[in-house]
């Protein structure tokens, strides 16, 4: 690494903030243990022109753009004059499809466009950090092991919710072979599913609660349990209490 690179890592690595911890659990609930993490995503300082920015830019790409009116020129009729130029004692008109007259054309109205905004890579990766931190800091992240729905049940995923104290609007990351988690939440009010890879700076921002796994958590580098996220004695014992559905899958990811 050149001397220039090694400053520029050292300058970003002095301007991030202290690490935040989290508990790791199951879907349960059960607390597996306490995860550190990763300071690139999850310790980055507010930088709210650059999120409002971003933020403006994604919802501006959201809207269709397919709005239209037709102008005087386009709508049907009004070729012939109403009535003749002089002797009426009215003011001169053209056509009938003018703006002012009812059933004419529109003057300045919406026409079918782009609201796309062109918005830097690196801006919009530096907004989902700190959209991400701000809901670090903020305890509205939950880290779980991973999803044990087998099969669509929205009754699970109402107990799933419950157990990690999630309320209000909820974003769940899931990946995307995870069918059954996606169907299980898709009756659920208030509770939107989304692939790790398509979360952006507004969605989360958008949510009250923010539900990661192993697999979709930002700064993972694998798809197994963080090397901090060793089980603890009392995630042991109250595995042990746990349901033989959930015992037995976590223990096949976490105690290996």
């Amino acid at each position: 690494m050149s001397a220039v690179a090694l400053a520029g890592s050292r300058s970003r690595a002095e301007k991030l903030l202290e690490p935040v911890t989290i508990d790791r659990t199951t879907d349960a609930g059960v607390v597996l243990g306490v995860v550190s993490l990763d300071r690139e995503f999850f310790s980055v300082a507010a930088n709210v022109p650059l999120v409002h920015q971003v933020v403006t830019a994604q919802l501006a790409a959201r809207r269709a753009g397919t709005q239209s009116t037709k102008t005087r020129s386009e709508v049907r009729g009004g070729s012939a004059k109403p009535y003749r130029q002089k002797g009426t004692g009215n003011a001169r008109q053209g056509s009938i499809r003018a703006p002012h007259y009812a059933g004419g054309g529109v003057a300045l109205g919406p026409k079918p466009r782009d609201y796309w905004q062109r918005t830097p890579r690196k801006m919009v990766q530096q907004a989902f950090r700190c959209a991400l931190s701000d809901r670090a800091r903020s305890g509205a992240l939950r880290l779980i092991d991973h999803w044990t729905m087998e099969v669509p049940r929205t009754k699970e995923a109402l107990k799933s919710l419950a157990a990690l104290d999630c309320s209000g609007r909820v974003l769940v990351v899931v990946t995307r072979d995870d069918d059954a988690v996606e169907r299980s939440f898709r009756n659920v009010p208030g509770v939107q599913t989304i692939s790790g890879d398509q979360v952006t700076a507004y969605d989360l921002l958008a949510a009250d609660v923010v539900v990661f796994t192993d697999e979709t958590l930002p700064g993972s580098t694998s798809t197994g349990p963080p090397p901090s996220a060793k089980l603890n004695s009392a995630a042991k014992v109250a595995l042990r209490k746990a349901p033989a559905r959930e015992r037995s899958a976590t223990e096949e990811r976490g105690e290996q």
